[in-house]
């Protein structure tokens, strides 16, 4: 079993700045893609950001320029870096990630349990 674990979230001005974290343990053999969700109320869930195992990143139109996702291998752990943050940005955000738990086998994808963030004066 893998759990991922994520944190850093909380209430900020806009114009502010927040790091996530999302850490993952459990029966881990090998990380692939990992990735940082959002959904806010009433809406569907959307992909914020993603980033491969060797470090290529991609993010979604509404935060290039503004938001930083990276990882660290050794320690299994992603973090996602939010500046100029907008009230539009407030979402519970999610941690994906693609693991493969022994060598030769499949890969699945796990969801962390989402932390809130808030964009509000």
């Amino acid at each position: 079993q893998v759990q991922l674990v994520e944190s850093g979230g909380g209430l900020v001005q806009p114009g502010g700045s927040l790091r996530l974290s999302c850490a993952a343990s459990g029966s881990i053999f090998s990380i692939y893609a990992m990735y940082w969700y959002r959904q806010a109320p009433g809406k569907q869930r959307e992909l914020v950001a993603g980033i491969t195992s060797g470090g290529n990143t991609n993010y979604a139109d509404s935060v290039k320029g503004r938001f930083t996702i990276s990882r660290d291998n050794a320690k299994n752990t992603v973090y996602l870096q939010m500046n100029s943050l907008k009230p539009e940005d407030t979402a519970v955000y999610y941690c994906n990630a693609d693991v493969q738990t022994r060598q030769g086998g499949f890969r699945y994808s796990y969801w962390g349990q989402g932390t809130q963030v808030t964009v509000s004066s």
